[in-house]
């Protein structure tokens, strides 16, 4: 009888229009993010998603100071810290230091800011957690456009790509625009994280971007497989997490951390040999073909 009444309670939650609006927007996020997490991990930059999360406190801050859209101060912010530090990553020791710098400065920004002008700052940390149920027009719109410019992006430089994953200084001599194309990644990057934050909160966005794509690696056998496996784990798990957390009542960031975490452990029971990833590959096998 319970279960009846959960599956009644759970239909009739599926006919509201703020969860169907979450879900759609679950579903744009799992087609966009995870192929972020992709770059995230083929070139090593976790530390960029700890620093666009203090970014966009100080985005949200300044937004609630001016009386602006703080979520979209928030993507204006990350967007320029992304463009900002793109030439500090010649190297991942460059950008991780940038990254430490990047973070401290904006927190300690934030904090200045929520202090002096008496601001709300549990109001600001308060959009760090997420509000799911509380997605808009602006949220869909945004994860919209990764939904179809990431992917496309990857489609369009898709040898490029690869070969910037594979190996940045083989890129380089091979005619390719590393820092151009490392700077539109890393504003991605940045954009994509603060375009999570109403889903999840900033401290789950990897739900979102890391979680899949880690699972992802583990999958496919070149560039294009493990960006095909990790929209599909996306959608997987945003779907299916949400749905249970709905039917339990639960709050769905944690819900979606945990189911997509169970899935990445899941995937690691998969035996070594059948594994491979492109940064294992010859160059020649990881890129695409061009035709």
């Amino acid at each position: 009888m319970s279960t009846t009444l959960a599956g009644a309670d759970l239909g009739t939650l599926l006919q509201l229009v703020p969860v169907q609006r979450a879900g759609f927007a679950l579903l744009l996020a799992a087609v966009g993010l995870p192929v972020i997490g992709v770059v995230i991990v083929g070139l090593d930059i976790m530390p960029v998603r700890f620093a666009m999360m203090h970014v966009a406190l100080l985005g949200i801050a300044v937004g609630l100071l001016i009386g602006l859209d703080p979520m979209l101060c928030a993507l204006v912010a990350c967007a320029l810290a992304g463009a900002g530090v793109a030439p500090l990553a010649r190297t991942p020791d460059g950008l991780s230091g940038a990254m430490g710098l990047l973070m401290s400065l904006a927190i300690a920004a934030a904090l200045l800011v929520l202090a002096v002008s008496g601001v709300n700052a549990s109001g600001a940390f308060a959009l760090l957690w997420g509000s799911i149920l509380s997605v808009g027009t602006a949220d869909l719109v945004v994860l919209g456009v990764l939904a179809v410019l990431v992917p496309g992006l990857f489609w369009w430089r898709r040898r490029d790509v690869a070969l910037l994953l594979y190996d940045r200084e083989l890129a380089q001599c091979s005619g390719v625009p590393v820092r151009a194309l490392t700077a539109v990644l890393l504003v991605l990057v940045a954009v994509a994280v603060a375009g999570a934050i109403k889903l999840t909160g900033a401290l789950l966005v990897d739900a979102l971007t890391l979680l899949p794509a880690l699972a992802a690696r583990r999958l496919g056998t070149s560039l294009r497989s493990i960006t095909g496996w990790a929209v599909a784990i996306g959608v997987l798990v945003n779907l299916t997490g949400f749905l249970i957390a709905l039917w339990l009542d639960w709050p769905p960031g944690p819900v979606l951390v945990l189911t997509a975490g169970i899935l990445v452990l899941a995937v690691h029971l998969v035996p070594e040999r059948r594994i491979s990833s492109w940064r294992r590959e010859p160059a020649s096998a990881a890129l695409p073909s061009s035709h």
